[in-house]
């Protein structure tokens, strides 16, 4: 099976490529809309934290999305990128009742992720960053 790649600038307006791209690999594959709809949300998620977070909004970085799609086994999202690491170690998910107390917006994405997807790894080799998310098919 041949991985599904895609680089873009680090823009927050190219995220509706990201979205456009992944929901078209799960179409090619017949991955069922609703669930389709979720990994959307969570690449895009994790692509949107890159952009802003590690790269700052910088249009001179990019980052790269490669999709690897295994019939009745695994779909896996590796986001690449050369910006800020992440260390997935100093996350504290937040509690959402202190969310609504303090009226933050914000710091519900990575919770929401770890909620979609079956794995996610963070790692940093020789000035790369990357992310793997893995969603296992039933």
């Amino acid at each position: 099976m041949r991985p599904y790649n895609i680089k873009i600038t680090c823009s927050t307006s190219r995220l509706l490529e990201i979205r456009k791209f992944v929901s078209g690999v799960l179409e090619s594959h017949n991955y069922p809309e609703i669930e389709s709809h979720k990994l959307v949300l969570a690449v895009d998620e994790v692509c949107a934290n890159l952009i802003i977070h590690s790269n700052d909004c910088n249009p001179s970085q990019h980052i790269e999305l490669k999709v690897e799609y295994k019939e009745k086994e695994s779909i896996t999202f590796e986001i690449i990128d050369k910006g800020i690491s992440f260390d997935m170690n100093q996350y504290q998910e937040p509690k959402l009742k202190e969310l609504v107390n303090t009226k933050r917006k914000g710091g519900l994405g990575l919770m929401l992720v770890k909620r979609i997807m079956d794995k996610i790894e963070f790692k940093t080799e020789k000035n790369t960053n990357i992310c793997r998310l893995v969603k296992l098919i039933d």
